[in-house]
């Protein structure tokens, strides 16, 4: 029998050779997981940068602005149909609106906005651009009786904004087109609410040009095939519907631009508390607007933004984006993991570009008017405006804006006619688009411009406050530089306005 040292020693001895076996093998499992992280620490090191990079592409400096970013290659689970010719078919898809070449009548109604100059002047700067063939840019065709026969021709040809780019040949069919598709009632304007019912006339009869166009310009350029397009870019909801639909059917890539979203827009509506969600969407069409812009986030390759805000305030409110999972699925998608089939589309920034060349050689560096130019008399606006103030050497408070409720102008002058010292100090000039009489008005716009009315009667506002009637497009510039002159200031009281194109040309005018 053993005697107790003798157990405890054996007891001693067992315990360190169990600790030994178990060293061992912590170091056999060390070796085997270092080497499993050799295995994989470049992917995950890829991925780790990956997902700390900024998810929105095209904000950089190098990038804004540049439409090989929104209209380069892209990966997506199929391969879209491309031509096999270095030069590209892009469409444009802007449904709502009158949309033309030169004069646009912004302002005129609601839907005719900053929208329809962004989309005319981006057919026209991607005419311009290298390697790209033809831009057609689909929108309806109106004969309605009021309206300038112009929006009734189905074809109308753009001049690109530069032509120091165009160096490839050029052929018949090449440059920039406005191609008026009919559908929905041939003889009546209809407002963007109400042109739901007639979407899909309108794909039946854009794949119909866009398959001609094809053919024709694939035997023009000498290939042989038909040119398909290499983008189908829809604006707005009822474009991006459209455009799905197209893209969808010619197997095509397609990118997306919102313009104003409509989840935003019901949101903000919803906290003013004028209107129940009933009621807005009676008015604004705004559920199927919004079902629209889900659609059309599924089946985009390429969805552009103006603003970081716009994506992570705005497209965060859908069901298909959600920032951080977009960044995830981006990041597997980077090392080449399974995403098990979830899909966003990539969001890029690009703030919206406006051909203001003419302004510029306008003004100096300095933002006064060009002291070289001859001496000239006053733009017949100016006087216009004038008449309306009893003291016109006062500087003038400049607001730009279609009478819309969204637009703010009632609290804009409601604030101006409370405030004696402001009105002692400036005059007031609303630029409320063109009109020829309220009674002929929406009834919305004519409800905000009878209020505005009322309110300057109430304030006793007359001969401070110009409201024209009437202005071209082409005198959007001396309104502008009216209000320099006068040392004013541009005032913008909109609920809704991340980007408007009032803005931009505030910006190139310096006031």
């Amino acid at each position: 029998m053993r005697s107790p040292q003798e157990r405890n020693t054996r007891l001693e001895n067992m315990t360190w050779r169990i600790w030994n076996l178990a060293r061992k093998k912590k170091e056999v499992e060390d070796a085997k997981r270092l080497k499993r992280r050799l295995g994989t620490e470049k992917p995950r090191t890829d991925a780790t940068a990956e997902m700390s990079e900024d998810l929105f592409e095209g904000e950089k400096g190098e990038d804004a602005g540049d439409a090989s970013v929104a209209y380069g290659d892209s990966s997506a689970g199929n391969t879209p149909r491309i031509s096999a010719v270095d030069k590209l078919y892009i469409v444009l898809i802007s449904l709502h609106g009158l949309v033309r070449g030169e004069n646009l009548e912004l302002g005129r109604d609601s839907d005719t906005s900053g929208q329809v100059k962004y989309v005319v002047e981006l057919a026209k700067a991607l005419s311009s651009c290298p390697g790209v063939y033809r831009v057609d840019l689909l929108t309806r065709q109106i004969l309605a009786p009021n309206y300038d026969r112009g929006y009734g021709e189905p074809s109308e040809t753009l001049v690109p904004t530069s032509f120091k780019n165009l160096k490839q040949e050029r052929g018949e069919n090449s440059g920039a087109y406005i191609t008026r598709i009919p559908f929905g009632p041939k003889d009546k304007y209809l407002a963007k609410e109400h042109l739901w019912p007639y979407v899909q006339e309108f794909v039946d009869g854009a794949l119909s040009h866009i398959v001609h166009m094809s053919k024709i310009i694939g035997e023009e350029i000498g290939c042989g095939h038909p040119m398909w397009p290499a983008v189908i870019h829809g604006h707005y909801a009822s474009a991006g519907v459209a455009a799905a639909l197209i893209s969808g059917a010619l197997n095509v890539h397609m990118v997306f631009t919102g313009h104003f979203l409509g989840k935003d827009k019901l949101e903000g509506l919803l906290k003013q508390g004028r209107q129940t969600r009933e009621e807005i969407n009676m008015t604004y069409k705004i559920m199927r607007r919004i079902e629209a812009e889900e659609l059309s986030l599924d089946a985009s390759e390429i969805v552009i933004a103006s603003t970081r805000q716009e994506i992570e305030e705005q497209w965060n409110l859908y069901d298909g984006f959600e920032v951080m999972l977009a960044r995830k699925l981006r990041a597997r998608v980077k090392r080449g993991a399974n995403c098990y089939g979830r899909y966003m589309p990539r969001m890029v920034i690009i703030p919206p570009g406006v051909e203001f060349g003419h302004m510029i050689h306008e003004f100096d560096m300095e933002g006064e008017e060009d002291s070289h130019s001859p001496a000239s008399e006053d733009p017949p606006i100016w006087s216009e405006i004038m008449r309306f103030f009893t003291n016109p050497r006062k500087p003038l408070i400049l607001a730009v804006a279609r009478p819309y409720p969204e637009k703010n102008i009632t609290t804009l002058v409601k604030a101006f006619g409370e405030c004696r010292p402001l009105r002692e100090l400036a005059n007031l000039t609303l630029i409320m688009g063109n009109r020829e009489a309220i009674s002929k008005m929406s009834n919305m716009s004519a409800a905000v411009l009878t209020s505005v009315l009322t309110l300057i009667d109430e304030y006793d506002l007359y001969g401070q406050v110009a409201y024209p009637k009437h202005h071209k497009h082409s005198e959007v510039l001396d309104i502008y530089r009216l209000a320099a002159r006068t040392k004013g200031a541009f005032v913008n009281v909109a609920y809704f306005e991340q980007f408007g194109v009032t803005l931009i040309e505030v910006i190139i005018s310096e006031i």
